[in-house]
């Protein structure tokens, strides 16, 4: 997700999916599990994707900290709160929907849906029920921009038997495969994931979560410096790495278990990054030298994910905030030898807005009809259509025209 941002007008050009007579506008609205904003892309998939206009807009401090408790199950009354932040987020997408179609002079009319991701407070995709949550009413979107729009992503995915996550991959293949070239997307939002994409033309497409990814060094960093994020990796490069709170970490059977899978904030949080500290007997280590760990602990167990599902990996291409972070990109090229660690943007997209822009293209399956997942990501049974659609009102229509 983007540290930075503001209305911007953006025109890389993606490898061509398809090719229309008139531009084929949509909008894509992503809040990821760092929870720091709500990233808005607005999309031409005439010869696309194209990135049209973005707009970023932040989660206030109070907001943020009462999704983090919801996330985490530390809020009282769970159901009046989550009835409450679905409503506050419902307006706050809608308006970052509204911001990215001012930011683009594109008439409300012209665009055909918003993809909305959500914020996802809980995601339960093992055991007997499994579900996942996520927040920001599509009703309210709908009605106060004027335009269709697709949201609840997951949980066809979860019904058919899938994780529900990651989703993106299918976006990936789409814009980043390369026939010859052994290739992994790596997104570093709040948890890391990754989609393998080997050059062979009849091997199949895998992606999966790997566990933190700037979540938890977020967290110490708002905790012993009162910031939002460590800028560019620069706290962690002051610290010395801990190898046995490294280790302590890495036991976590997340990381040993083979793919489909899928994690968040209701595993990975302070609570368990604690209890890595006194079993290692690190209770006492200094700050600085935790958030170098922390740091150490996104890039290694990114590679050994790499190393033991792609192994002839040549280029990793890193979108998602991480990719702003010098130092984890630092510490990733270190654990991957003889493999090409670069932005996305050297592919055609920002890496700030890979995921806004594939929530936008998940909408336009949806409303052509066309399945969204890969069963080899989520370990669905078959291929399902995502997402369910809120049509706009042609009264509201008129009200989003520059």
């Amino acid at each position: 997700m983007s540290r930075t941002g503001r209305a911007v007008a953006k025109r890389p050009s993606p490898r061509h999916e398809a090719s229309h007579s008139v531009p084929e506008y949509y909008i894509g609205l992503m809040s990821g599990t760092s929870m720091d904003a709500v990233d808005a892309a607005l999309v031409d998939f005439e010869r696309g994707p194209r990135l049209i206009a973005t707009h970023r807009r932040p989660l206030p401090e109070d907001l943020r900290r009462d999704l983090r408790a919801l996330a985490e199950g530390g809020i009282a009354h769970e159901l009046e709160g989550y009835g409450r932040l679905d409503t506050v987020l419902g307006e706050l997408f809608a308006a970052a929907a509204l911001g990215v179609i001012e930011a683009s002079g594109v008439a409300g009319a012209r665009i055909r849906a918003i993809g909305s991701h959500g914020q996802t407070v809980r995601h339960r995709p093992d055991g007997p029920h499994p579900f996942s949550l996520q927040i920001a009413d599509p009703n309210i979107i709908a009605e106060r921009t004027g335009v269709t729009t697709v949201a609840d992503f997951r949980r066809r995915d979860l019904a058919a038997g899938g994780q529900g996550a990651p989703l993106v991959p299918a976006f990936h293949e789409l814009v980043f495969r390369d026939p010859g070239e052994d290739r992994v997307v790596l997104n570093i939002g709040g948890i890391a994931n990754v989609t393998c994409l080997p050059g062979a033309r009849d091997a199949r497409v895998i992606g999966f979560d790997t566990g933190p990814g700037n979540v938890l060094m977020d967290a110490w960093c708002a905790r012993h410096l009162g910031r939002p994020y460590d800028r560019d990796g620069a706290w962690a490069a002051q610290g010395t790495v801990i190898e046995p709170l490294l280790e302590a970490w890495l036991e976590d059977p997340f990381f040993s278990r083979p793919p489909p899978k899928s994690t968040g904030r209701e595993h990975f949080h302070l609570t368990w990054l604690e209890q890595g500290l006194a079993a290692a007997g690190a209770e006492n280590a200094a700050p600085a030298d935790v958030q170098g760990t922390l740091c150490e602990l996104t890039a290694a167990s990114v590679a050994r994910a790499v190393r033991a599902y792609a192994p002839g990996t040549r280029r990793l291409l890193v979108c998602g905030g991480g990719a702003a972070n010098t130092n984890l990109m630092e510490r990733l090229r270190r654990r991957m030898p003889g493999c090409t660690v670069e932005s996305t943007a050297v592919h055609g997209l920002d890496p700030q807005w890979v995921e806004a822009t594939a929530f936008a293209w998940l909408a336009r399956r949806t409303l052509a009809g066309t399945p969204g997942n890969l069963p080899a990501v989520t370990g669905a049974r078959r291929p399902v259509i995502l997402g369910a659609i809120y049509p706009a009102s042609e009264d509201a229509a008129a009200t989003t025209s520059p």
